[in-house]
């Protein structure tokens, strides 16, 4: 299976090296296309603004000045010969659970490979200790299998993430729906070398909606959740009485 590879951490990131050893080891043609840079909250963000360039590292990476989004789109429309059968993003280091997505770099990835018209997922290791990459990489790898016997729907990701356990200590996969998180904390306001203000941002919110059925709950509990996410964000049970309140215009 030919493969493109990326993430939002970097090319130089841990769990990119790891996902592309197992997914190497299982014989499929990977190429690995990933930022310069750590990426993380860059969403779906393209380089309108500057040229991008492409170098290759020692390990046979491509490297590029740009965002994760940036990544696939030039790698699909440009540089690979061939379109890939699959669309790879992760392993992320830390969680992309609830809201979390729309803030994602990994989850943007698989999203611009899926608006390419391919297949797509994202994988997350739900824990920045980042102790079982391996862990990942391996359900990472058996999901893959499992997706050339059994083809998502064309317009669905799948967004994976995986506890920070040993592979033989998971519960299980379980199919999640997106929880929410509490409003995110202040922004930290401190100086710079010069005495003007300057503004960090604080810790995320903390899980509101995370009973189970949401990819919190799951995570928590030892599983690793699996939330098919659509590219379509059309609020459809909506429809009807938006209709209703327009006509009130």
């Amino acid at each position: 299976m030919k493969i493109l590879l990326s993430n939002d951490d970097g090319v130089h990131a841990e769990g990119l090296a790891c996902l592309h050893a197992a997914i190497a080891e299982k014989k499929h043609d990977v190429t690995v296309i990933a930022p310069d840079r750590n990426c993380s909250g860059a969403s779906n963000a393209l380089s309108l603004h500057q040229p991008l360039r492409m170098q290759q590292m020692p390990t046979g990476f491509y490297s590029i000045n740009g965002t994760p989004s940036d990544c696939v789109h030039l790698g699909i429309n440009s540089f690979l010969e061939d379109d890939p059968q699959l669309v790879v993003s992760g392993i992320n280091h830390g969680p992309n659970l609830g809201d979390d997505v729309i803030y994602s770099g990994t989850v943007a990835a698989a999203t611009e490979g899926r608006f390419m018209g391919l297949p797509a997922i994202a994988v997350s290791l739900a824990d920045k200790k980042g102790d079982y990459f391996s862990t990942a990489a391996r359900v990472t790898v058996e999901i893959i299998q499992h997706l050339l016997e059994h083809p998502l729907p064309a317009d669905q990701i799948l967004n994976i993430n995986v506890p920070n356990l040993p592979y033989d200590e998971l519960k299980g996969i379980k199919v999640t729906r997106q929880g929410r998180r509490h409003r995110a904390e202040s922004m930290i306001k401190t100086k710079d070398p010069f005495n003007r203000d300057i503004y960090w941002y604080g810790g995320i919110g903390q899980e509101q909606d995370a009973g189970p059925g949401t990819d919190f709950h799951a995570v928590a509990n030892g599983y690793c959740s699996v939330t098919p996410i659509t590219v379509d964000m059309t609020a459809y049970q909506s429809l009807d009485d938006m209709k209703q309140w327009i006509e009130k215009l």
